[in-house]
């Protein structure tokens, strides 16, 4: 995607367009700037050129408009995010005004799958809105362009780091679980596993209580087979929160997101991960082995106020057989997420210990970005990059407390 994003600053010389269409609006004649005095917008845009779209053969109910985007949006130099499939920049809709994020990926099947799912699944409150998508060239580069809404809010993580002294309670993370498990309950229902939920992936709206909390990037979403019997194989994950099926040989499903889910759940009451690496490393051989045999604990005096609801709910997404596993199903009928709001509104340890790592917290994500990177070719054996000179003071001093405390899950 770094060509594409060098590619995007240049500016095509004498307002011409370079290929079948770009991103840089020709600049308009004087009759064109009179027209627009005296007429409505949408009726220059109809006039300019036919609204032609095509269907994803693979994803058939996904529409990809062929005609340049400038027709129907505005696109800003504001750039809002630089993701590791691609850029975002601010645009603003022509009829409307309304602001928007555009994202600007290089045209592949994994780019088109990845558009596709998230727009067939975009119709859910927890889940960030697609509009539009297009397909135009850009320097002879082919590249497809997503429209969706701006995410003003941040990160959850970074929410929850930034509170200071305002205590983050249990009721208030069974509430953000609820908001997470009702997304994921509308892509398992789609049969569409999202495969990458994690806490950076979970943004929101607006800044401030008026803000909605919503699951994005489609990157390493896939659909699965409707009675599952296949499965996914493409061993496509972020370390900290990957199934322990996912680090084996066979087929892995939907399941796999539910484990996610726990591993989130777990951050969110403690503020540290129920696994933890070694020696600097994306995955340790010893934390590879955690996952796998389901090894964590719930270490005082972090857990000590936790209430056994939440435990039990932890308890049953954890479990490395995935036959065993909570679906979502199961996990939406949980009392702890039924029943959010009659949570027990206990302070966490959750703020503090965010609060005290935050740096520590921001080089890991960094890392995992790397790592993301080198995951996304569909490799059959995937690469863990090692953590080169970072030193993750969070899971080091959470190590040194978890091993004292350590103990395998009963079930």
């Amino acid at each position: 995607m770094g060509n594409t994003e060098s590619q995007q600053k240049q500016q095509p010389q004498n307002g011409q367009q370079t290929g079948s269409s770009s991103f840089k609006e020709k600049s308009p004649t004087k009759s064109v700037k009179e027209k627009r005095e005296t007429t409505p917008v949408k009726t220059i845009i109809e006039k300019k050129e036919p609204v032609i779209a095509t269907r994803n053969p693979m994803f058939p109910e996904t529409t990809f408009h062929k005609y340049n985007v400038t027709q129907d949006y505005r696109i800003s130099r504001n750039v809002l995010g630089v993701g590791i499939n691609g850029k975002v920049v601010e645009c603003e809709q022509r009829t409307s005004g309304a602001k928007y994020a555009l994202k600007v990926l290089r045209d592949s099947v994994k780019a088109r799958r990845e558009v596709a799912l998230h727009k067939m699944a975009s119709n859910h409150p927890h889940i960030v809105r697609v509009l539009d998508v297009y397909e135009n060239t850009y320097n002879e580069v082919a590249c497809i362009l997503v429209v969706m809404e701006q995410m003003k809010g941040g990160e959850l993580f970074t929410r929850i780091q930034d509170r200071g002294q305002l205590a983050f309670t249990e009721r208030e993370a069974a509430k953000i679980m609820y908001e997470i498990c009702s997304a994921v309950n509308h892509l398992h229902s789609m049969n569409i596993a999202h495969r990458d939920i994690k806490p950076e992936n979970l943004l929101y709206s607006e800044p401030g209580q008026s803000g909605v909390l919503k699951l994005t990037d489609f990157g390493f979403a896939k659909k699965t087979d409707d009675n599952e019997t296949q499965g996914l194989n493409t061993a496509c994950f972020t370390p900290y929160y990957c199934a322990p099926e996912i680090l084996g040989t066979g087929s892995y499903d939907r399941s796999c997101d539910c484990w996610s889910i726990g591993v989130v759940m777990y951050i969110l009451l403690c503020g540290y991960p129920p696994f933890f690496s070694e020696h600097g490393e994306a995955m340790s051989p010893g934390m590879k082995s955690r996952i796998k045999s389901g090894k964590y604990g719930f270490p005082s005096p972090e857990w000590d106020s936790v209430s056994q609801a939440a435990k039990d709910l932890i308890r049953k997404l954890l479990r490395t057989d995935p036959n065993e596993r909570y679906t979502i199903k199961q996990v939406m009928d949980h009392k702890w997420i039924t029943h959010y709001h009659e949570v027990p509104a206990t302070p966490l340890a959750t703020v503090g210990m965010l609060a005290d790592q935050k740096q520590q917290w921001g080089e890991m994500q960094e890392e995992f970005d790397k790592t993301l990177t080198a995951m996304r070719m569909d490799n059959e054996q995937i690469e863990i990059k090692s953590l080169s000179e970072s030193n993750n003071k969070l899971l080091a001093k959470r190590k040194q407390k978890a091993q004292q405390t350590m103990t395998r899950v009963e079930e």
